[in-house]
């Protein structure tokens, strides 16, 4: 056999293939249209974080090759964000304009099949949720490198909005600009939060040059798409929907720079086999009360990943304390030292309990 022939009838096997998994998404869209109505009928949640985990795990596992995980994971988040699209209307606000991290961060959760919503603040996205505009809201909350976003702390203070899902994403930045040349660009552009990722690598590549505070690194993209004297940090993306070039890529100063985003919604997260309870409580002002706010979860052996306390703004020097630890709210352990916590405390407010991220 020819090696024409021989790529001929590879082919016309991929075809052959092509049409049996068409047939499946439609048998397995047909099945997930008879879920949708079952819990329309009993008032359930269509989406479920626990299950997607659950899929994701299940089929990564016994992935064998030569098809890569991640790539089995892209492929299978898109399934089930169109199969969720054929259940309900998915609506989820994200921080911020398009091609933002926070934008990155609701297509990586929930798919292309999603409409995603663009809000200017992080006040902005609870208020979409708390209104019913959005199902869903996406905000970040920490970094790798910068810490905390206080402003999404500050916003669980006020909102009764939980916590169902958490999103890690590795962060790449980029400097991008019109003319793709180093020696055109006369200022750089970026959120505070980007410029402080790559202080080190602007201070040693563009040490001349003025850096400019912007609202968001779309905003910067926006600016160098008008200027071709100006550049801006921001994402990949960003390039393609601003029509900018690649100055350099990856210039952040931490190998390993990752945001955490949450998903917040108006009910709680179902329970999965690896779970983690985010709290925020005030302490009364004693002696020993850090050793008694943590004693709780010691003698339960309940793992702490992050404590982090924050001022509070009406009364001066007192704290709030944000809280992550290892598990769900309705296993016992945790439900028996949160309640002993409200014993040495003014106030204890669980923000949710939802999947550790894969």
């Amino acid at each position: 056999m020819s090696e024409k022939n021989t790529i001929k009838d590879l082919r016309n096997a991929i075809d052959e293939i092509d049409d049996r998994i068409l047939e499946l998404l439609n048998q397995r869209a047909s099945m997930v249209i008879s879920i949708g109505r079952l819990k329309q009928g009993e008032a359930k949640d269509f989406y479920v974080p626990s299950r997607e985990r659950e899929i994701y795990e299940r089929l990564t596992t016994g992935n064998h090759g030569p098809f890569p995980n991640e790539a089995l994971k892209s492929v299978f988040r898109e399934i089930i964000s169109a199969s969720l699209a054929l259940e309900a209307p998915m609506k989820v606000a994200f921080f911020g304009p398009k091609a933002t991290f926070t934008h990155i961060a609701a297509m990586h959760q929930f798919g292309l099949s999603a409409e995603l919503i663009p809000s200017k603040s992080i006040p902005a996205v609870f208020e979409e949720v708390e209104k019913g505009r959005a199902q869903y809201g996406v905000v970040p909350v920490e970094n790798s490198t910068e810490g905390m976003v206080s402003h999404t702390l500050d916003m669980f203070m006020e909102s009764d909005l939980k916590i169902i899902a958490e999103i890690m994403l590795e962060i790449h930045h980029y400097l991008l600009s019109r003319t793709g040349r180093p020696e055109d660009i006369k200022k750089i552009y970026s959120h505070p939060q980007p410029i402080a990722q790559c202080r080190e690598w602007i201070e040693d590549n563009f040490p001349n040059v003025p850096v400019v505070d912007v609202a968001s690194t779309a905003v910067a993209a926006q600016i160098a798409s008008e200027d071709y004297t100006a550049a801006a940090i921001a994402s990949e993306l960003a390039s393609s929907l601003y029509d900018l070039k690649v100055v350099r890529e990856r210039i952040e100063d931490q190998v390993n720079n990752f945001t955490r985003f949450l998903v917040i919604g108006k009910k709680g997260a179902e329970k999965s086999n690896d779970d983690k309870t985010s709290l925020m409580f005030s302490v009364k002002d004693e002696p020993g009360i850090l050793y008694r706010m943590l004693e709780p979860f010691a003698k339960r052996g309940i793992s702490l990943s992050k404590i982090e306390s924050r001022p509070l703004k009406k009364k001066a020097w007192e704290y709030i304390f944000f809280l992550d630890l290892d598990g769900h709210v309705l296993d016992p352990a945790v439900s028996e030292a949160i309640r002993e916590l409200r014993d040495c405390c003014q106030f204890v407010k669980v923000l949710g309990s939802y999947p550790r991220t894969a």
